[in-house]
């Protein structure tokens, strides 16, 4: 197994300018394994994922819940790990810098932080408030003994708010505050993902796995982007088929799904490697 410094190191080279690479969204530890196994070069959590797991929503799961969580897939793979920390898991700038160093200890080697408050009458942080606690996370992991990379994310078209020019102020914001890569989850549009690379010198994380996208890693690349993240959906894909696959069997009374299913065998070898 590698040391946590072994990874870390691995993470920074990953996001050499130029590269472009896919971090696929494990939610427990035999999809971390299976995902290794197919040989990805470095692993992000889904809270997501892990949420629906524990058949909770997102926003329920806390940290007490997330930090054991984050533990296990860690020690599942030699991948570099990232993590999705949420909002920090408080509101204020102490709680982001706690989460990181908290969050730093299971094994991981980078982590984002977003801009949401899971609040329908202000969803959003004020920009002010969001820089000071990504300012405060970055201080944070700077004092770590290994490189941590810090992802801010601007939530502006996740929480319905689509303002393009407030996303590309506030992920400038959070790059002067020190962020190592950028995020602004639900951006699709080909313009509006180049802009947003134009407009900063961090790498950009882009988030796959919405239908109909129509984009190909070999297109986002072109468009600059670093890092592609598929988020919860190959969770919600997973849940799709079991879902489909006990439909027919309830409904028609046939198992026509077990011809696509991974033979045990090929899970044992995986699972005992």
């Amino acid at each position: 197994m590698k040391t946590q410094l072994e990874k870390a190191q691995a993470f920074v080279d990953l996001h050499r300018r130029g590269n472009c690479f896919v971090i696929p969204n494990p939610w427990d530890a035999g999809s971390a394994k299976l995902l290794q196994h197919l040989g990805y070069q470095a692993l992000a959590g889904t809270s997501a994922g892990f949420a629906f797991s524990k058949a909770k929503t997102d926003p329920a799961i806390t940290i007490a819940e997330m930090l054991p969580h984050l533990a296990e897939l860690a020690a599942a793979t030699d991948l570099p790990l990232s993590a999705d920390l949420q909002s920090g898991f408080g509101d204020a700038p102490e709680d982001a810098a706690r989460t990181i160093v908290e969050a730093a200890a299971t094994g991981i080697v980078g982590g984002s932080i977003e801009d949401a408050t899971d609040d329908p009458g202000q969803p959003l942080y004020d920009i002010g408030l969001a820089t000071d606690r990504i300012r405060a996370a970055v201080e944070a992991a700077r004092r770590l003994p290994f490189k941590f990379m810090l992802t801010a994310r601007a939530e502006n078209f996740r929480v319905g708010r689509p303002d393009l020019a407030d996303t590309i102020r506030r992920l400038q914001a959070y790059q002067e505050a020190g962020a190592d890569v950028l995020f602004a989850p639900g951006i699709a549009r080909k313009e509006d993902i180049a802009a947003v690379v134009r407009a900063v010198d961090r790498p950009v994380n882009f988030m796959a796995g919405a239908p109909g996208l129509g984009l190909s890693v070999a297109d986002l690349a072109a468009l600059g982007v670093t890092r592609v993240s598929l988020g919860a959906s190959l969770a919600r894909a997973a849940y799709g088929a079991l879902v489909r696959d006990a439909r027919e069997v309830l409904e028609q009374g046939t198992f026509s799904y077990a011809d696509q299913a991974l033979p045990a065998a090929e899970l044992n070898r995986v699972f005992t490697a």
